[in-house]
């Protein structure tokens, strides 16, 4: 059973890591000054907008490799729950939260639970996990 559960979180892991690089790299090459105007625009300071994209691909990166992914779970779950509050929220469920929604229980999963096969974790703290 603890097997199907690693696997389980290992895609988890790497699916959610490859949507917010996706993400973060769309805001960086779709003109982050724009990003960071929207961003005015909805009453967040705009030098937000480079954090979120920041965060969205480091850590987007840090999950496929596994590293971190209890603190970028984290971040995540925080990050979402800006976006549904502040945006979504307003949009409605399909077209507006829903996905987001989706993406923050994968977030919080990772973050309650981590994620060790076929992680950085596991190899650089092998002696706290014996």
């Amino acid at each position: 059973m603890k097997e199907k559960h690693e696997i389980g979180a290992l895609i988890l892991r790497v699916v959610l890591g490859l949507i917010f690089i996706g993400h973060g790299t769309q805001k960086f090459q779709g003109g982050i000054e724009n990003i960071a105007g929207w961003f005015d625009s909805i009453g967040l300071p705009g030098f937000l907008a480079y954090i979120v994209a920041s965060l969205e691909v480091v850590g987007g990166i840090a999950l496929i490799l596994g590293l971190a992914t209890r603190v970028v779970g984290g971040l995540f779950v925080l990050l979402l729950l800006g976006a549904i509050i502040k945006v979504q929220l307003a949009v409605g469920f399909i077209g507006g939260y829903a996905y987001d929604l989706a993406l923050l229980t994968i977030s919080l999963f990772l973050l309650m639970n981590g994620s060790k096969l076929y992680s950085l974790d596991k190899l650089l703290f092998k002696a706290k996990n014996n």
